[in-house]
């Protein structure tokens, strides 16, 4: 064989082995980037980073709402993060001992599995009081006084917990008491 026949299969070989592990490092697992966020520049790159494409908003996600402070909430934005809904009632004893919980860990994990109340059966009042009682304000409360939320996630009574992972399937739906919800949180958020 020739030497440059010989290079030219050499060559070949070698393209052949590694453009599939290139083509695959393209092509691998999602990244979890926030909505509107920007990705960081691969490392040692001088140029400013590009805007990433949002994760996919599964259905489970694909719902608007109010706060009870009256700010628009979009759930796409928790698209591709682990998710808690937790619905309750101001008047609800059970969700009175579990708004401690929410309240401790929620600071905690709210970059890596956001908890969201969703409050019903009540007054706006009242949910307002419960949420200004149980320092709540610093995770978000939707008001869904008009029960649309509920009958979405076909939420019967309260305190429910929805947990929603990565992909949008729910995990878990029903009671969860404080060291339940904990540990599935931490588990959550360690992936």
């Amino acid at each position: 064989m020739r030497p440059r026949t010989a290079r030219r299969l050499v060559t070949a070989a070698v393209l052949a082995a590694t453009l599939p592990g290139a083509a695959s490092c393209a092509v691998g697992p999602e990244r979890t980037i926030p909505v509107g966020a920007v990705a960081p520049a691969p490392a040692g790159s001088a140029s400013p980073a590009a805007p990433v494409v949002p994760a996919q908003v599964p259905e489970t996600l694909s719902f608007t709402a109010k706060t009870l402070d009256g700010t628009a909430f979009s759930a796409a934005a928790l698209a591709g993060k682990p998710v808690v809904l937790w619905f309750w009632a101001p008047w609800c004893a059970t969700c009175a001992s579990q708004a401690w919980t929410v309240a401790e860990i929620a600071p905690k994990y709210r970059d890596t599995v956001p908890i969201v109340g969703v409050a019903g059966l009540g007054e706006q009042k009242a949910m307002k009081e419960f949420v200004s009682e149980f320092e709540l304000a610093g995770t978000p409360q939707l008001d869904d006084r008009s029960g649309a939320l509920w009958r979405r996630f076909e939420v019967v009574e309260q305190s429910t917990f929805v947990i929603v992972d990565r992909d949008g399937r729910v995990v878990h739906q029903g009671f969860l008491d404080g060291e339940s919800l904990t540990r599935q949180v931490d588990a959550l958020a360690r992936g």
